[in-house]
């Protein structure tokens, strides 16, 4: 949790916060804290432009999880399935896109082997729900981070928010929407998606790389009504 808070603040802090928990992982033996703290410790290594060796890492310890013999408990394919993602997106995020998409399908077809509990939820992470719709979520921040985002468009309108696992996931998806919006030139769409963020977790809106988008969207061509009061409410601009 450390470490999600340091990423979120682009603090030095998470490096020494993401190796303690890796280490904290290993030694625990459960797959679950192990997929996360190597899933924060590879987002702190691409923020640091080390994308490549966060692929590998991720990758790795992806095959570590499941290189036991035998059929994988659901578990190990969620802590798998949470990795491939991050993998994915992390080497889109460094231009390499026939690798993100690679990895993309694989951590969809490892979701489909989950077993569901009896609620129908596939087994999940602490943070992350191993499941098709997050996988879908991935699919648009990986093709709008390299450059495609009209490839996206149809992930975000088949995904559901509530077969996401939190709140969290859900204003995650909601960034990562208003991203491909914005790409796309369509401000309409990006404020919608901006304020249906402020709607969920209104503490999300004043992260730097929201209030970027923000200020960005405010100073693009034409008119959108309400945007420079959110602007201003969310710390995007002075008043």
């Amino acid at each position: 949790m450390a470490t999600e808070l340091a990423v979120k603040q682009h603090s030095e802090a998470a490096w020494a916060t993401a190796d303690r928990a890796l280490i904290a992982a290993w030694a625990s033996g459960d797959p679950r804290p192990l997929s996360d703290a190597a899933r924060v410790l590879a987002i702190t290594m691409r923020r640091a432009g080390r994308s490549s060796a966060a692929v590998d890492f991720l990758a790795r310890t992806a095959t570590t999880l499941t290189a036991e013999k035998g059929q994988p408990q659901a578990d190990t394919l969620a802590a798998r399935v949470c990795l491939l993602m991050t993998a994915a997106y992390t080497a889109a995020s460094g231009g390499r896109r026939s690798t993100a998409l690679d990895l993309l399908h694989e951590a969809e077809e490892t979701a489909d082997r989950i077993p569901r509990t009896e609620n129908g939820k596939p087994a999940g992470l602490f943070t992350i729900s191993a499941s098709p719709a997050e996988v879908a979520m991935y699919r648009i921040s990986s093709l709008t981070v390299l450059g495609t985002p009209d490839d996206a468009v149809p992930y975000v309108q088949r995904l559901v928010p509530a077969q996401l696992a939190n709140t969290e996931r859900v204003a995650r998806y909601l960034t990562d929407t208003a991203r491909m919006w914005h790409q796309l030139g369509d401000g309409r769409r990006t404020f919608s998606a901006l304020r249906a963020i402020e709607h969920t977790a209104p503490e999300e809106v004043r992260r730097p790389a929201i209030r970027t988008l923000t200020a960005d969207l405010l100073y693009t061509p034409g008119s959108l009504p309400g945007l420079r009061e959110f602007a201003v409410r969310t710390g995007a601009v002075a008043a």
